[in-house]
């Protein structure tokens, strides 16, 4: 058996092998995304990583697990995706100023014919910023390739005042319900 992380997600890959899984596979997932029309931000996430999961099961064994992830911010009423310049990064950065916003992330894990998906929400409470921190954090590229135009692993740790919920749910992957998702499939991390 092994535990195939259907993503090219460096941070996701980091978190699994922090955590001693063995038999670590990366196989991601190269369909188009498709959030379903009006779907809610925890219907996008769940959708898109089942998506991403069912694509990879479809290479893998029977015997494999494979997990899959979608993580968005929603900030009020809508998605902040990976920003496609830095006009879109300032723009958010400017947005979640001084104002709390929710990240969610769907996971999958299939394992055989069972395919399980849920996910974790998590606020995230930013302090306000000035037009030069964010000017300065977008020349080091850190935002340009995670939704929300910020990294809390990285360099914009320092915008964050406070997280409710789980960190490792705001770097994409939540260990917690993950943990309970795949002790569910008989897969145990300890």
């Amino acid at each position: 058996m092994a535990i195939i992380l259907a993503s090219a997600s460096p941070r996701r890959k980091a978190i699994l092998e922090m955590l001693g899984t063995k038999d670590l596979k990366v196989m991601p997932a190269k369909g188009e995304e498709i959030v379903p029309p009006d779907a809610g931000p925890a219907e996008t996430v769940e959708s898109l990583s089942r998506a991403k999961a069912l694509e990879v099961a479809k290479k893998c064994s029977q015997s494999d697990v494979i997990i899959a992830a979608d993580t968005i911010v929603w900030f009020g009423d809508r998605l902040l995706g990976k920003p496609s310049d830095e006009v879109e990064a300032v723009n958010m950065l400017r947005e979640l100023s001084g104002n709390c916003h929710e990240v969610y992330t769907g996971i999958t894990v299939i394992k055989g014919e069972s395919v399980n998906s849920e996910h974790e929400v998590s606020k995230v409470f930013f302090r306000k910023l000035t037009d030069e921190e964010i000017k300065g954090y977008i020349s080091t590229g850190e935002p340009m390739d995670k939704a929300g135009a910020y990294g809390v692993q990285g360099i914009g740790a320092l915008f964050i005042e406070r997280i409710e919920g789980d960190f490792f749910n705001v770097m994409g992957l939540p260990v917690c319900r993950l943990g309970k998702m795949l002790k569910k499939q008989g897969v145990k991390l300890l």
